[in-house]
């Protein structure tokens, strides 16, 4: 694998509503904005120990994430450094959290570690939500989010330029947040029946 100047990571799962939130940061990132060949934006899931390459590949990291922080829904977090797996462990909610710190502790051990790392996080409102979507307060910090993020960017001197072309397959167009969201059952049939987008009925 390639060295990488910068790897932009959005970890979780966009089936249970507010832990998509990084994975929706990162679509977003890679629709508005294109970066040189040396910049990877990742599109992480729950891959845990299989990011591993990419973390010890990469100078700079950026990683979003939603993480219970006991906070107020839709506040954000920002960490550096020797904090994101402080910051990463306060709560766990998923798998793929207990995964990406072991992804951290592993690169650290073998001293590949990225030169510097910021953790974007957000506090969920809900979780429990089997093929729901971010939810209003959460999904309002995408832009904040975005905002930091480049910032950051700049900071470490990584060019970057508004894309001006669209780059998502025919196929994969479903999962994009806003036709994920418009196939979404009412909130009353959801709740009783289960979105039979992922749960077929009978």
């Amino acid at each position: 694998m390639k060295k990488t100047e910068l790897l932009v990571l959005g970890i979780g799962n966009i089936l249970w509503a507010d832990e998509g939130f990084g994975v929706r940061c990162v679509e977003a990132l890679n629709a508005a904005w294109q970066f040189g060949d040396d910049v990877t934006v990742l599109d992480g899931g729950t891959q845990g120990l299989y990011l591993l390459p990419f973390l010890e590949e990469a100078r700079y990291l950026i990683v979003f994430d939603a993480v219970d922080y006991g906070m107020q829904p839709g506040e954000m977090v920002i960490a550096r450094d020797d904090d994101v797996p402080r910051f990463m462990g306060v709560k766990k909610m998923s798998l793929h959290q207990t995964g990406f710190q072991e992804v951290i502790a592993c690169a650290s051990l073998a001293g590949r570690l990225p030169e510097s790392m910021v953790l974007i996080g957000v506090q969920p409102e809900q979780l429990e939500d089997f093929g729901g979507s971010l939810r209003d307060i959460v999904k309002a910090q995408i832009p904040r989010a975005l905002e930091v993020a480049l910032e950051q960017v700049r900071q470490w001197g990584i060019p970057y330029a508004p894309r001006t072309t669209r780059i998502v397959e025919k196929h994969q167009r479903a999962l994009e947040m806003d036709n994920y969201e418009a196939g979404r059952p009412s909130a009353e049939l959801a709740c009783r029946f289960g979105d039979d987008r992922f749960i077929p009925q009978a």
